[in-house]
């Protein structure tokens, strides 16, 4: 009882910080809230029983002081109107973007992200891709614009999550290549509207939220549990591929929507070079997605006969709901357009 009303304490200091930092119309408000957020996080990263979870919370303090130590020295360097230098060279803007690229994982920022989510719960590891982006993902948009700079960081982005996620074994850290890979998508489309990116931002918090309850309810960390999963059902397995395949952005899936957008966004701006690199990287990614939900499916004849009696649990059901969503959601969504 006494950790549950401590969760809800800091998971409401930890909205209150998210909601103060979006709110405000003040650098130094916006630095408050993400400060407010960091603290309340600590303790739910915590966990006496685990060692380990420990050793991945202090790792997330000490790289989370770093931007946010960035973010107050860029703060001071705005308000000081007399470096006009500064103001040419954007160094203040890059400063903030960098700041925030670190605290949401985004490369070539993302080295703490794998680290810590390798070694901490699957409600945890929902809380830093999902409400944890929410704050930096508002701040970079406030100070973003195409330069030589962002070209990069989106490109690295989608090259890292690409590459980083091809010779990992645990489903944690496949799941924060993933979230690298889908932030160079974010900032690219940040860069051309600012509705893109938020729909983006949605479904993608969706489609992370089905796969993490499908994980989380199934037990599954790593690679060869996904193969060898005792649960007999290939329905759950069959939905669990539905979901991956839907996050990698395959269509007729919900998560190729956004994409289908950004694709669509950037070859009207005639920025073809950087959609055709995307693109191409992008479907590296699905091949570790394909990975996990096919050899599930075909390794199937590994399963024990004995285990054909147990029943689906119900806190399946909810997983299972939200995969019909992701799946029947472009059909729906691409109906609709079709009225318009």
């Amino acid at each position: 009882m006494y950790n549950n009303s401590m969760k809800l304490l800091f998971l409401s200091s930890l909205m209150m910080g998210t909601i103060l930092s979006i709110s405000s119309n003040a650098w130094l408000g916006i630095w408050m809230g993400l400060e407010i957020n960091l603290l309340s996080i600590i303790p739910l990263l915590t966990n006496n029983k685990n060692m380990m979870i420990n050793e991945s919370s202090i790792k997330y303090f000490i790289i989370q002081v770093m931007p946010s130590t960035m973010l107050l020295i860029s703060i001071l360097l705005i308000q000081m109107k007399y470096m006009i230098w500064w103001e040419k060279e954007n160094i203040p803007s890059m400063m903030i973007m960098s700041s925030m690229m670190m605290k949401m994982g985004a490369a070539p920022f993302h080295f703490w992200l794998p680290e810590v989510m390798g070694s901490t719960s699957w409600m945890n590891c929902l809380i830093l891709l999902t409400w944890q982006k929410i704050a930096p993902m508002m701040t970079l948009s406030y100070c973003i614009k195409m330069s030589s700079f962002t070209f990069t960081v989106i490109l690295l982005g989608i090259i890292i999550g690409a590459m980083g996620g091809l010779n990992q074994t645990s489903l944690r850290q496949i799941m924060a290549y993933s979230s690298i890979s889908h932030l160079g998508w974010m900032i690219s489309s940040m860069v051309i509207s600012e509705n893109s990116w938020e729909l983006y931002l949605c479904i993608y918090f969706l489609l992370n939220i089905a796969v993490i309850m499908m994980f989380s309810s199934m037990k599954l960390f790593s690679l060869n549990q996904a193969y060898l999963s005792g649960n007999p059902s290939m329905e759950i397995k069959f939905l669990m591929m539905l979901s991956l395949l839907s996050l990698g952005g395959l269509p007729p899936m919900l998560g190729f929507l956004p994409k289908w957008i950004v694709i669509q966004s950037l070859i009207d701006n005639n920025m073809t070079t950087i959609m055709f690199l995307m693109v191409t990287f992008t479907t590296i990614t699905l091949n570790y997605y394909m990975r996990i939900s096919f050899s599930a499916i075909i390794l199937s004849h590994t399963e024990k006969s004995w285990l054909m009696g147990i029943k689906i649990n119900k806190s399946k059901m909810i997983p299972s709901m939200m995969t019909t969503i992701s799946m029947l959601g472009l059909i729906c969504t691409s109906s609709l357009m079709l009225f318009y």
